[in-house]
């Protein structure tokens, strides 16, 4: 006979760890399934070990732009077993323990929706009043002629690498490729980032991709924009990608970061009624609802593929099931890349703003004329805040940051963006000085409402 659960989580990344802890808090029966690692790419391939190897590169340059500090010197051995240490060394027995300890039922294998409320994992049948979908994402391999004849990586192999190649070229210049390259370079890796459109960060504001650009200059990145790899090929040990310019570039490993694409395939998701989008994603509501029963949360949604979407949209999910009905938003949610200097944005760019028939003006400040702490922070000090603004309703509709620490500070206008606070209510805000947030008022007064 079939087992009977409240609950089947399907993926436990950060997504569905939430949504299975909030439910097992709550006295719900709950099976967590995962085929690979409970924590999901996040925790072992992809957000943890990614910041946690960015961060010496940062430390030292903290130090050698502080006035009387020098010395710092990077350690990649050391770097790399801290990274392995924070990546649970590739193994989840702790949180299996967890969880079972917690009352949960944990299956490792592939699972299948069989039917509605049914789920059948490597041969094993549950029935379930839910079934939640949270089985993420994977990298996405460009179309390239012959990309299986040289050494690719994708960010699995990249934050999971033993030794760094002497030479590495990244394909794709937005957030992964950023901070992929950023930390190459800083550890002696020659990188070459290759970017098809003509700037990074194509999703974020232009001249968020110009300040981008300009700092992986500076930092030693041969960044190469409306550059389109058309063929790759093997010559002797080096992995060589020909241009559509008729240029080559080559190097000892090829990084693919061209985006991501959900993981639907195989699920059966057919059987339960789900609608999947010609991207491959999942379909689903306002409270994340996919079909009768079934709840989808995460990349595998599409929607704004972040770890902290994931998480929130877990809350979502639980709380529905549990009677609690809450309805997702998802405006001035965060967006940081983890570069040196950091980049964050929340909000809507320009173009969004104009494609929804929206009036807007904005404004720039250079911080380093605007306020005293980048000179505090650092010598030759960096960062630029770019507000957009309604000037109608007099609410912010979005900003951009590249600066230090620009991803815990942008939490400001999120919330402003978020929660409809007024521009006056904002310009009457008194910030702590010293302090980068000081510079909202400099950027708020600057826009011409």
């Amino acid at each position: 006979m079939a087992e009977h659960v409240d609950v089947a989580v399907i993926g436990m990344g950060p997504g569905g760890e939430v949504a299975a802890s909030r439910l097992l808090s709550a006295g719900r029966r709950v099976a967590v399934i995962e085929r690979e690692l409970i924590g999901g790419e996040c925790a072992y391939w992809a957000c943890i070990p990614s910041k946690t190897v960015l961060r010496p590169p940062e430390a030292a340059g903290g130090v050698d732009r502080a006035a009387g500090a020098d010395g710092a010197r990077l350690d990649w051995p050391a770097a790399r077993d801290y990274r392995d240490y924070m990546a649970r060394h590739l193994d989840d027995a702790g949180q299996v323990s967890g969880y079972r300890d917690a009352g949960a039922l944990v299956l490792k294998g592939d699972a299948r929706i069989s039917g509605p409320g049914r789920v059948t994992v490597d041969g094993r049948e549950l029935t379930a009043d839910h079934v939640i979908v949270a089985t993420g994402s994977e990298a996405l391999t460009p179309p390239i002629e012959g990309l299986d004849q040289v050494t690719v990586w994708t960010n699995r192999e990249t934050y999971t690498a033993a030794d760094l190649p002497g030479r590495a070229l990244v394909v794709g210049g937005s957030a992964v490729g950023v901070e992929t390259a950023q930390f190459l370079v800083r550890f002696g890796v020659q990188v070459t980032l290759l970017q098809r459109g003509d700037r990074l960060m194509g999703r974020e504001e232009a001249r968020v991709g110009e300040l981008a650009e300009a700092h992986l200059r500076e930092a030693g990145v041969d960044v190469r924009t409306g550059s389109e790899p058309v063929r790759a090929r093997r010559d002797g040990a080096d992995s060589v990608l020909d241009l559509a310019d008729g240029s080559s570039v080559r190097g000892d490993v090829v990084i693919v970061a061209t985006g991501r694409t959900p993981r639907t395939e195989g699920l059966g998701l057919e059987d339960a009624g789900v609608q999947i989008a010609e991207s491959g994603a999942i379909v689903v509501d306002e409270h994340c609802r996919a079909a009768e029963g079934v709840w989808a949360l995460g990349d595998v949604t599409g929607i704004l593929p972040f770890t902290h979407v994931a998480k929130y949209q877990g809350r979502i999910v639980a709380d529905t099931i549990l009677g609690r009905p809450r309805t997702a938003r998802y405006d001035g949610v965060p967006r940081v890349v983890f570069a040196d200097p950091e980049i964050a944005a929340a909000g809507l760019t320009q173009g969004q703003a104009r494609d929804q028939g929206l009036t807007t003006v904005s404004a720039e400040v250079d911080l380093a004329q605007a306020i005293a702490r980048p000179w505090t922070y650092e010598r030759d000090p960096r960062g630029h805040l770019g507000l957009l603004a309604d000037p109608n309703r007099r609410v912010l509709l979005g900003a951009w940051v590249v600066a230090p620490q620009a991803g815990e500070w942008i939490h400001q206008a999120s919330l402003a963006i978020r929660a409809g606070i007024g521009i006056d209510t904002l310009l009457d805000q008194v910030a702590q000085f010293p302090t980068y947030t000081e510079g909202y008022v400099t950027a708020l007064e600057a826009l011409d409402l």
